[in-house]
Formats: structure tokens, C-alpha cells, sequence
């Protein structure tokens, strides 16, 4: 067969960085690994072409040449995917989704596609091959409880991408999370138990991408990289020579769990195999918060000492931070901000708590009546899927007002230059020569944004301070100027502009209930009590609709 794969397209998010691209010349932030790694299960004899709709359109040739469709994406990418779906069935062609979205979404989410494919596909292609001669819409569930064995996985196609149009490429190294946050459906999908992958299978994997010629930043894309912290000890060993032996071509990040701080061993390895960076769920200083969402990992030590311990270890802290437990109150907003503004982590990623499918907390939530959709489009920025306890005007309010702060020019900068004072720069991290495409991107730094910015004169302390007292991590300030250059953009732009835009629609929903409620209240009860209408919409100004 002839099988086009496609991944969905992202609307701008926070982590596309599309807005900053073009200083690297890059055209998406990653490669749709999913369905890399689902083409090197698919028949050898088969032929395979893939369209990331990130990078490149969908051509009618395209769909000419193929037999069938085969998609992949997250809940953001849903509305893609359902055009691509109808576009292909006009063109006669068998469409198969699969991937986060489907996975966790309701099967009426994807009716119109010929098969859903849910849950991981290792040991399942032959289920799938029958499903696609089917004449039946099919839904192909994973059997309960039962997850595959991923030491048996082959190395993604790596082939069937352009790794240089990518500022990042992908591997993954484990799944499956051995902590039960609420309102992760990372468990979910993967299980508890943490299955890894072979040394040999991820140097294979490393072997692939260095022939493909890419060298650079490269994301381990586990939920949770240390989930079995005494199999990824044995890895860190293999990783390191494996990095000696090419003059280490790779920068590697990933994400994990704060516990990361308590060992010692297993930081060091990781700086030592070229980790420069960690995503960790830190999410709330509140103790309460932490314990009534399932946070436990989290209460075993103090946060911002977790996070200034990994720092001075020489990785940078990249940091996801929630609003909207139901233990949160409007002194929450100023407390996160305040702890945000503490820490050396110039990439905080602040989100609106929201219900994904099949967690404990959607069940929760729907057991408790305060659902009020059935679905999630993965977005943060509109009004929230559940109803809050804290009145949802005030939290969208600080929550705006939030991200307007930390994301503001200032405050950036001065996170960034407190990470550098903290932050050691391994040597075996320092890039041996500086290259035509590295100059390229300074001068357009120091064009676009020493000169035509506002708030130019916080580039260039941050310049001359990395300059005169770290000099070994200008090329790292630099990519944070690079990254902040999307996250201040985007949060005045699109993110600020659609909470306000939310907000407007809280307000005008409870103007016409308020409208609506004293048209009943009958015109004699008015007369007698002329104070009734205002305590009616006083009365309703607390009540979240």
C-alpha cells in the first residue's frame, strides 16, 4: 500500500516558539515522533510518505498518490485532523487516526475517520490491517490494563523527515508515570509501571538520527524520564560514551519528576551524558493544593530548593505551574507569582487547570455535576471545561494578569540572568567552533532586538553580563533572548487579547441571567422592597455560570 501519514497542525502555543523561528532558521519546534515511530512498524514493502502540516501543506498530489490516510496529533491538533479526515474521504481514501487525541477523546470525537486507533500500537499492526479492509467505521481499543512491550520497538523513521527543518528532534525512552496526579492522564495512557527501552535500543536510535545529519538539541519526550530511576542509572554510562566517541553532537532535555533533586548520582550522570536542561512539574506552592490533587512527589521537599539544587548541577529548571485547584483562592494568584518571581527558571509555563478525559479529576468532576463539555481542544485560554470554586472571573483576571507579568520583558530577563549567576556551563557542553549560521543568528539578535525593541536596553545587560561574567554561556543566553522573544510576543498578541475575550463572556452571560431572573420577580415585590433587585444581582454576581 501507499500510505500518506500526516500530522495535525498546532495553532501558535506557547511551546511552538513560532514566533521566534526564523532567528534559527527553522520552520516547527519537533518532529511528529508518533508516527515515526509507527511507519517503522508498518510493512516493510509498503510505501510511505509523510506531511507534517507544521511545516508544509497538503497537496492534492498527495492524496493522489496515496491509498490510504493514515493521522496522528494531541487534543489542540483536533480541528486539523477532522479537516484532513473529510478532505481525503472526498478523495475516496480509508482514514485512520490515532495518537493522544483519540486515544483519550470519545469515539463520537472522530466518527467521520474509517478507523480510531486508541492507546500505543506495538503488537497491534495486524489488528490494524484488518480494521483498514474493513467497510465498517472501527474503533480499535487497547485491551485493558495491558500495555506493550517496548524493548521491542524498532528505531523511529527518521528517514522519512528533514531533521534540519526541526529546531529539536525526538526519542523516547520509557513509558508510563509511577506517581497518580489527578489531573494527569499520562497514567492513563501508559500505566503506572514505568517499561523502558534497551541501552541498545536508544543508541540505535542515536546512530539514526546522528547518519541523518542533525546535531543539536535533542528531546527525550518521556512524561516522566526517571520513572525507573535505577534502569535509567545504567543508561547514563552508554549515553556518555556513546557522546565521547562523536565529539557529543547532542544537547539533550527531557522531563521529570522534582524527586530529581534527591539524587545525586543520577543528576550527575545525566550532566555528564549532556543534559542541559529538565521540564518539572512543579505546579503550586500550596501544600493543600498539592496533597487534594495526588502531588506527593512534590511535598517531600522544598520546591524552590529542589529547584536551585538541579540549577547549580548545571541543568537548567524549565517549569509548569497550575492555576485553579479547588484549594486555590485569589491569594493564590499573588502567591504563585511571587514564587515564580523567586526561582531561576526563565521558561515558566503557567496553565489554567483543565479536566482531560479519563482522568481521576474528569471523573471526579463529572460525578460532582461541574463538567461542562464532554471534550477538551487543549487550550488554556479560554474559559475552563469544569466550573472552578473560585468565581472564574477572578481567576481568568489574575491569571492574565499573571502571565502579563512574568512574560513581561522585565521580569524574563532578570529570571534568565539569575539562572546564569546559579548555573555552571559543562565544558563537554561548549560547542567547539562557532559556525556561519551562529553568527547569522547574533546579528539578527542583536538587529531585531538590541535595536528595534522597547525593551532593548534589558538585552543588552543581559549581553554584557553573560559576556564579562559567564562568557561560556552566551550561547545559552542567547536562546533564551531567542525564546523570550516568542513568549513576550505571544502572550500580548494572542494569549492576554483571548482570557480578555473569555472574561467578556462571563460578564455578558451573567448581565443576560441577571436580566432574565428580574424580569420574575414580580412588580408588587419590587415596590415593597426597592432594595430586592440590588441584592438579587449582588447575589448573582457571585454565582459562577
Amino acid at each position: 500500500m501507499k500510505i500518506l501519514l500526516v500530522y495535525g497542525k498546532f495553532p501558535i502555543t506557547y511551546w511552538g516558539f513560532q514566533y521566534s523561528l526564523h532567528y534559527i532558521d527553522r520552520d516547527a519546534s519537533l518532529p511528529p515522533l508518533g508516527l515515526l515511530s509507527l511507519a517503522a512498524l508498518l510493512p516493510r514493502d509498503w510505501d510511505l510518505k509523510l506531511v507534517d502540516l507544521n511545516i508544509d501543506s497538503l497537496e492534492d498530489a498527495h492524496l493522489e498518490w496515496a491509498d490510504a490516510v493514515f493521522l496522528s496529533g494531541m487534543h489542540i491538533q483536533t480541528p486539523s485532523i477532522k479537516e484532513v479526515v473529510l478532505k481525503a474521504k472526498d478523495s475516496g481514501l480509508k482514514t485512520v487516526v490515532g495518537g493522544p487525541a483519540p486515544t483519550t477523546a470519545g469515539d463520537e470525537e472522530f466518527a467521520d475517520a474509517d478507523v480510531v486507533f486508541k492507546g500505543e500500537a506495538e503488537g497491534r499492526i495486524d489488528d490494524l490491517l484488518n480494521a483498514l479492509e474493513s467497510d465498517e467505521h472501527c474503533v480499535l481499543e487497547p485491551v485493558p490494563g495491558s500495555f506493550p512491550d517496548i524493548t521491542q520497538a524498532p528505531v523511529p523513521r527518521y528517514d522519512l523527515i528533514d531533521v534540519n527543518r526541526y529546531s529539536s528532534v525526538s526519542l523516547q525512552y520509557s513509558r508510563g508515570c509511577p506517581f497518580n496526579c489527578e489531573f494527569c492522564d499520562i497514567i492513563e495512557i501508559f500505566g503506572r509501571k514505568p517499561r523502558v527501552k534497551s541501552c541498545d535500543q536508544i543508541l540505535a536510535e542515536l546512530d539514526a538520527i546522528r547518519e541523518s545529519g542533525y546535531t543539536g538539541s535533542t528531546f527525550f519526550v518521556d512524561d516522566n524520564f526517571i520513572g525507573n530511576r535505577s534502569r535509567v542509572k545504567k543508561l547514563m554510562p552508554a549515553l556518555v560514551e556513546w557522546q565521547e566517541a562523536h565529539g557529543f553532537p547532542l544537547d539533550f532535555y527531557t522531563e521529570a519528576s522534582i524527586n530529581l533533586a534527591k539524587d545525586e548520582e543520577l543528576l550527575q550522570g545525566m550532566v555528564q551524558a549532556g543534559f542541559s536542561s529538565v521540564f518539572l512539574g512543579i505546579e503550586t506552592p500550596s501544600i493543600d493544593a498539592l496533597k487534594a490533587s495526588g502531588k506527593t512527589q512534590n511535598l517531600a521537599m522544598d520546591l524552590s530548593q529542589a529547584v536551585e539544587h538541579i540549577t547549580r548541577t548545571g541543568i537548567e529548571v524549565m517549569g509548569g505551574f497550575i492555576l485553579g485547584f479547588d484549594q486555590d483562592d485569589a491569594d493564590t494568584i499573588r502567591c504563585q507569582h511571587n514564587f515564580i518571581s523567586s526561582l531561576p527558571v526563565p521558561l515558566a509555563m503557567v496553565g489554567l487547570l483543565n479536566a482531560l478525559p479519563g482522568t481521576a479529576l474528569w471523573k471526579r468532576l463529572e460525578s460532582q455535576g461541574r463538567l461542562r463539555q464532554k471534550s477538551f481542544c487543549g487550550d488554556q485560554f479560554g474559559r475552563m471545561n469544569f466550573i472552578p470554586v473560585l468565581d472564574e472571573s477572578i481567576l481568568l483576571k489574575g491569571y492574565a494578569e499573571l502571565l502579563g507579568s512574568i512574560y513581561s520583558p522585565g521580569p524574563y530577563y532578570d529570571r534568565t540572568i539569575k539562572a546564569i549567576k546559579m548555573t555552571p556551563v559543562p565544558k563537554r557542553r561548549i560547542r567547539k567552533k562557532v559556525t556561519l549560521p551562529d553568527i547569522r543568528t547574533l546579528f539578527r539578535l542583536f538587529w531585531n532586538v538590541g535595536v528595534k525593541r522597547a525593551y532593548r536596553l534589558y538585552f543588552w545587560k543581559l549581553f554584557f553580563y553573560t559576556l564579562f561574567h559567564s562568557p561560556k554561556a552566551l550561547a545559552w543566553a542567547m536562546a533564551q533572548v531567542i525564546r523570550g522573544e516568542h513568549l513576550i510576543k505571544y502572550t500580548v498578541k494572542d494569549v492576554i487579547p483571548r482570557i480578555e475575550k473569555a472574561l467578556s463572556e462571563i460578564k455578558a452571560v451573567r448581565i443576560r441571567t441577571k436580566q432574565a431572573r428580574i424580569k420574575t420577580i414580580p412588580s408588587a415585590s419590587l415596590r415593597k422592597a426597592p432594595d430586592l433587585v440590588q441584592d438579587h444581582a449582588e447575589a448573582l454576581s457571585q454565582n459562577t455560570i
